[in-house]
């Protein structure tokens, strides 16, 4: 019996990702040449490997049998990738980042960059997704790595950094991206403390969001009752909805950067906390891929050059 290690590859694919289509997605074929590639396989085993009668498909028990097996050659070839980088000093190879736009434009862009001037051997891209939605495509192995962001006063649920998890990914923290409410010019003499923003209206970011857990949790600590007038996840959208007088908002000072001055007022409030920004990717027992950790280095290097790193757990 003959088995073809490429082809193991198409079915973890189509097991991480759930079916034919998908994994197509995620190997840049067509899912037709995918399904070939499937029959083909269970022709050489001679073995069923998909339970197509469902409408989701689904691994027979050959089938995990031989996606246990792939996941230990894949294991083994992250090993060697390492091995060879630390013998050569090269490190060669394409990620693949999911970021929010505010980290795109400050993070991932310099880092682009530093790589193409530093390591051009690395080819970096980047993908606009984030949240659940993004880990989903880590964990699938669609990206490499996701920059995340949540409210310090959170408990996280990604792993300790440089740590693996249960299920395989590790974090780490590159930047602490202190909040401030910003409020229309106008406003700017009346706002003293937090209780002054009591009644007012505000541009409120999604609750899942790091801004959106700001504002419930200023709302928790000074007994407010934020009159949610608008809801706006996109900070250049978020500072024209402020400079218009429409409401007050929570933005971090990344998101400030590019503001023109005068567009918005900062209340000098105290207290108002701050928002973790971490990459998060895959990692063995080993560690991470060796271009993987590169790209999660450069990404640290760009964020400490907007304040001091934060300390390494």
């Amino acid at each position: 019996m003959e088995i073809d290690p490429r082809r193991l590859r198409v079915l973890l694919a189509v097991a991480k990702r759930g079916g034919v289509m998908e994994g197509a997605k995620l190997l840049r074929l067509t899912p037709s040449a995918v399904s070939q590639q499937i029959a083909q396989l269970e022709r050489e085993t001679g073995v069923r490997l998909l339970d197509r009668t469902h409408r989701r498909v689904e691994l027979t028990a050959a089938g995990r049998l031989l996606v246990a097996r792939a996941e230990r050659i894949e294991s083994e070839l992250v090993e060697a990738r390492r091995e060879l980088a630390a013998l050569s000093g090269r490190v060669v190879g394409q990620v693949v980042v999911a970021a929010f736009p505010t980290a795109v434009r400050h993070l991932v862009v310099p880092a682009i960059a530093r790589i193409a001037a530093e390591q051009p051997e690395i080819g970096l891209s980047v993908v606009d997704t984030e949240g659940p939605a993004a880990l989903r495509e880590l964990r699938t192995g669609a990206v490499d790595a996701v920059i995340a962001e949540q409210d310090a006063a959170v408990v996280s649920a990604v792993p300790a950094a440089g740590r693996g998890g249960p299920d395989g990914l590790a974090v780490r923290t590159v930047l602490e991206d202190e909040y401030r409410i910003v409020v229309p010019p106008g406003w700017a003499a009346r706002i003293r403390t937090v209780a002054d923003l009591a009644g007012v209206p505000w541009i409120a970011a999604p609750p899942g969001s790091a801004c959106g857990q700001a504002l419930a949790r200023l709302a928790t600590e000074h007994g407010l009752t934020p009159r949610r007038a608008h809801v706006c996840m996109e900070f250049p959208a978020v500072l024209a909805l402020v400079e218009a007088g429409l409401g007050a908002a929570v933005v971090p000072l990344l998101a400030l950067a590019d503001a023109p001055p005068g567009r918005v007022a900062v209340a000098a409030l105290p207290g108002v906390g701050h928002r973790v920004v971490s990459v998060v990717h895959r990692v063995g027992k080993a560690g991470p891929e060796p271009v993987v950790a590169a790209v999660v280095d450069a990404l640290g290097e760009v964020a400490a050059e907007f304040g001091p790193p934060p300390a390494r757990g």
